[in-house]
């Protein structure tokens, strides 16, 4: 009796998308979940062996995002590596001489350096938004010269009745680089600065806005867009502090209208990934208050964004898994929300020596908390986490998840509170002063 002979199958290698991220910090360590769910190598250009991402990725080389050689390392490794697939960024600031370099020999950038631009330049941002008639406040880039921007700033002050915002054109982040000016000379300073090669200085009117929004929209290459529903976004000194979705008692005329403004934007800048755009609520009379709102664009991202760190636990697709989607041109998932509430508080600061001390309380007390915590040093008002809570009333909602980032910023008599059945109308306090730049990440 024969038999046949068994014939080996030869295996085949599949070798995953690589996904090459700009930046260290803790939006790079929120996409890793979401990369290795799609079966996706994440490799993140991290700022030093501790920071957020470092501590959750395998493939986290070091190095400075200024520097071309380690950004085509960060590419196209030594030593064989796979190269990367596509370029994208957890923040804006890589030289775009270099990106634009990159794309004409053949890597992906997403976004590319055109429209990347427009979030690293104020002025271009309003300029660009101007000619895709996106609706802003009113506003001037000042002369370089300081007689010339002093000139230009006092005619704008006048003009919007004596109050106004100035802003770094480059370089600002959470609250920095912006200041409420109602005289020329409480700029000068910036002037003066900018007179001798520094950022370039613009002035914004002050905005009579009811509450600050975001419209988040992920575009894939390809041309698919999707929107999440418009949220609301609570400021605390210039730092996010609470993100409630969607915007209660926004009319649907008003939310149509926003999300419609991200998808222009998107389209308009050719946005590939997640942008967030932030927008003030504003009466569209001001002789009229409190009558019917319209919207103006304030600032964008074009990476996911804090107001959208909701979505992780409370969209079907969470930002940061759209964002990879979108990048690599997979099809976009679905945003809808699974919960018609959903409540994102950041923690800003603590007093604990550590955050996990406070896991043990707060788990047990709120089942339904979303604890997302970031790996970094405690330090006055620094971004440490967020929690989320979803659910079907919103004021449970809200106070559940004030109160569990009120345990973990050290705050037990705040987080307490809600077992008690009280129900705090602020924001949960923040530890510390506000946070700079430098140690916002």
């Amino acid at each position: 009796m024969s038999c046949s002979a068994l014939v080996p199958v030869p295996l085949i290698h599949v070798t995953p998308p690589v996904i090459a991220v700009v930046g260290g910090g803790q939006l790079a360590r929120m996409m890793a979940p979401a990369a290795a769910e799609l079966g996706v190598h994440l490799r993140v250009l991290v700022e030093s062996p501790g920071t957020s991402a470092a501590q959750v990725v395998t493939d986290a080389p070091v190095g400075a995002a200024s520097e071309e050689a380690t950004i085509r390392a960060l590419i196209a490794p030594p030593g064989g590596q796979d190269a990367a697939d596509v370029l994208t960024f957890e923040h804006e600031h890589v030289p775009n001489a270099l990106l634009t370099d990159l794309i004409e020999h053949g890597t992906p950038v997403r976004p590319g350096p055109h429209a990347l631009v427009a979030a690293q330049d104020k002025i271009v941002m309003r300029t660009r938004l101007g000619e895709l008639g996106v609706p802003c406040p009113r506003w001037r880039a000042l002369p370089s010269t300081v007689d010339g921007g002093r000139a230009a700033l006092t005619e704008f002050l006048a003009e919007v009745g004596g109050e106004a915002v100035v802003k770094l054109a480059r370089g600002g982040y959470d609250g920095k680089g912006v200041r409420v000016v109602s005289g020329a000379d409480e700029a000068d300073d910036w002037l003066v600065a900018a007179s001798e090669g520094g950022p370039p200085v613009l002035v914004e009117e002050k905005a009579p806005f009811r509450r600050e929004l975001s419209a988040l929209v992920a575009r894939r290459p390809s041309g698919e867009v999707r929107t999440w529903p418009v949220v609301e976004s609570i400021q605390r000194d210039g730092v996010c502090a609470e993100v409630v979705a969607p915007a209660p008692d926004l009319s649907d005329d008003v939310a149509a209208q926003a999300r419609e403004i991200a998808v222009a934007v998107a389209e308009g800048l050719d946005v590939t990934g997640v942008l967030a755009v932030e927008l003030f609520e504003v009466p569209s009379d001001q002789s009229d208050p409190g009558g019917p709102t319209t919207v103006l664009v304030n600032e964008l991202a074009m990476r996911p964004h804090n107001s959208g760190h909701w979505t992780i636990d409370g969209s079907v697709t969470s930002q940061f898994e759209q964002h990879l989607r979108a990048v690599l041109d997979l099809p976009l998932g679905s945003t809808d929300p699974v919960a018609p509430w959903t409540v994102m508080v950041n923690v800003l600061g603590s007093t604990r020596e550590e955050l996990t001390d406070a896991l043990p309380e707060l788990l047990e007390r709120f089942d339904t908390a979303r604890v997302n915590l970031y790996g970094k040093g405690i330090r006055p008002g620094r971004k440490l986490g967020h929690v989320n809570v979803s659910g079907t009333d919103l004021d449970e909602v809200r106070a559940a998840a004030r109160a569990a980032a009120a345990l973990l910023m050290g705050d037990d008599d705040g987080g307490r509170a809600y077992s008690t059945g009280a129900r705090a109308e602020s924001a949960v306090p923040v530890a510390g002063p506000a946070e700079t730049k430098e140690n916002a990440r």
